[in-house]
């Protein structure tokens, strides 16, 4: 929903706009934190009489729009729309926007959940998906060439690889064939990352991790400036329900407020982890797009105001990496990201085992880290000591 102050709040910087969209105190009490609104319906003054448009829990709470209201701000948006999961935001965008008989081209290196929506659940009713490496311009331009896709699907930097995709430029190549360009902006979130003003058309969002920042609630959001695209999706969330809970909103709201110093450490300590990675001699590459010797370093530092805290690394081999993935004590062996603690996930067995076998596999050998914001010396130390075991 739209931000009554957005228009005189609209020069504010981002860590402002955090601390801020959606946010006005309590006008019955002045407490500054705005109450978690949790109940399920709403007196109405005579039939059809709603008090600021709320009816239903599912149609609309006061807590959820603080939260889309936030979420707008600071991806620059008019839009917002928060749903109880990533996955579910993702449904209801691909929903609002495709028709049996379209595709959906879709990057090499992307979170196995999207694949899986698209090819396995949406798949069956007609929907098709490409896969290519959004990395490669040329590429890009091929596949479009080849065959038209309603929706390029951008994920920059990409799960778990850290590919980079240049966003403007992708954005032109989908516009001129008239494709809906997506990106997900997940891994960078909008503290280093504005995928709309680059010229793409919506962002999504698994606010389970960064947004949160806490490890501590699911959800998701879809945001545009498309007025069109957002009554459909706005539908969907209704008519669907998929809709984040009144708590599970007010906590990605509590996240977001601290998302721009949160996101300042995990830069810092990840690019700590990423350069001691690099010279250790039983890892055979590091995947961190804030190495210079990385492929998309130059345009990661040209739309990135920082590179983020996911650092991925690659052994020798399959048993070596799952070795080190069950060795260290201070980064924790667990799926999902994001957090403010460390977390070591395997991904051909984790969170991308859903794509073995298909173009998005990821090599067994690759362990991918999320760095979170405690001592930098300390998580060098566990992982020190983890890779001397191996």
């Amino acid at each position: 929903m739209t931000d009554p102050t957005a228009a005189s709040a609209a020069a504010r910087g981002f860590a402002s706009l955090a601390v801020h969209a959606g946010q006005q105190f309590d006008p019955t009490t002045g407490a500054v934190i705005p109450p978690i609104h949790l109940s399920s319906t709403y007196a109405q003054d005579g039939i059809g009489g709603l008090r600021n448009g709320y009816e239903y829990g599912r149609s609309g709470n006061p807590t959820r729009t603080a939260l889309e209201t936030q979420i707008a701000a600071i991806e620059g948006a008019t839009h917002g729309l928060s749903f109880a999961s990533g996955l579910a935001a993702e449904d209801a965008l691909l929903r609002a926007t495709l028709k049996p008989g379209d595709e959906v081209l879709l990057g090499n290196d992307v979170y196995g959940g999207t694949h899986r929506l698209i090819a396995r659940v949406l798949g069956p009713w007609g929907v098709g998906v490409r896969v290519v490496d959004m990395s490669d311009l040329d590429a890009v331009a091929a596949a479009l060439a080849k065959r038209p896709a309603t929706i390029l699907w951008v994920e920059t930097p990409s799960n778990p690889l850290l590919k980079i995709s240049d966003i403007a430029a992708l954005a032109c190549l989908g516009h001129d064939a008239g494709a809906l360009v997506v990106v997900d902006n997940t891994f960078a979130s909008p503290a280093l990352q504005q995928p709309l003003a680059l010229g793409a058309d919506v962002v999504v969002h698994s606010t389970t991790k960064y947004l949160g920042g806490h490890s501590d609630v699911v959800g998701g959001a879809i945001v545009t400036s498309d007025d069109a695209l957002a009554e459909k999706v706005r539908f969907l969330q209704f008519a669907a329900g998929a809709v984040s809970g009144p708590l599970d909103a007010w906590l990605t709201t509590r996240g977001i407020k601290t998302l721009a110093i949160r996101m300042q450490r995990h830069s810092e300590n990840a690019d700590a982890v990423a350069r001691f990675l690099a010279g250790h001699d039983r890892v055979a590459e590091v995947y961190y797009p804030g190495l210079e010797s990385h492929p998309g370093h130059e345009i990661a530092a040209r739309q990135m105001r920082g590179f983020g805290g996911i650092v991925s690394l690659a052994l020798a081999d399959g048993p070596t990496a799952r070795r080190l993935a069950e060795s260290t004590s201070l980064f924790t062996l667990a799926e999902s990201l994001g957090g403010v603690e460390s977390l070591l996930n395997y991904p051909d067995e984790m969170t991308h085992a859903s794509v073995r076998g298909t173009e998005l596999a990821v090599p067994v050998e690759v362990v991918r880290l999320s760095v979170g914001i405690e001592d930098a010396d300390d998580l060098i130390a566990d992982l020190d000591a983890a890779l001397a075991s191996l």
